[in-house]
């Protein structure tokens, strides 16, 4: 996927925030994001966090693990026209280009580990070629604890995830499918993708 340079979308700073200086830190320069927003970031880096502690992986995989969850939506609060100039959005719906914009802008400013960049494009359709930090990105993003809805079923997939990953990422993706299912919304291929896998496995 093409990688974009614009200036002005490098020279951007959060706007100030009221929110303690360990939050905004972890962010980099060129995120733009409200504050409703970071603290949507800042409780899905803390479970991805916490999930990484009680599966007890290296500092490595943890510290992937958290670019990815500080990054996936650190473009989420601009328009269209900046998303664009950050990489062609092809056939993707406008509500998910924040994704492909924010892992084209993160390898502009140096991240180069594809998991992790995968994570972050991948992260609001689902992709079948995610290693552990797109699967963590994934269910983080939809079940941490700010999101209205099911916060009791939310919370016991999330209390499972550290010894049942795969069951609960076939759990959360056949919900998710559903409700899409339910809508009559067009299900991406890479949803697909990732389901097919998903039940070969199981």
């Amino acid at each position: 996927m093409a990688v974009g340079h614009p200036p002005s979308a490098i020279s951007h700073q959060p706007p100030a925030m009221s929110h303690p200086p360990s939050a905004t830190d972890r962010l980099p320069p060129w995120a733009r994001v409200r504050p409703a927003r970071l603290d949507h970031i800042a409780r899905v880096a803390a479970l991805a966090e916490r999930w990484a502690r009680e599966r007890g992986v290296s500092e490595a995989e943890s510290r992937r693990w958290q670019r990815a969850a500080w990054l996936h939506d650190a473009l989420k609060d601009v328009g269209p026209a900046e998303l664009a100039r950050w990489t062609p959005q092809g056939d993707w719906p406008l509500p998910v280009w924040h994704a492909p914009a924010a892992a084209a802008a993160a390898e502009a400013h140096g991240e180069s580990d594809h998991g992790v960049l995968d994570a972050i494009r991948y992260h609001p359709i689902g992709f079948d070629g995610w290693d552990d930090a797109g699967r963590i990105l994934f269910l983080a993003d939809y079940l941490e604890p700010g999101r209205e809805g099911n916060r009791e079923r939310r919370a016991e997939w999330a209390s499972r995830v550290p010894r049942e990953l795969d069951a609960v990422l076939r759990e959360v993706l056949a919900a998710r499918i559903t409700h899409l299912l339910e809508r009559g919304t067009p299900i991406r291929r890479e949803t697909l993708d990732l389901w097919n896998q998903l039940a070969a496995r199981g």
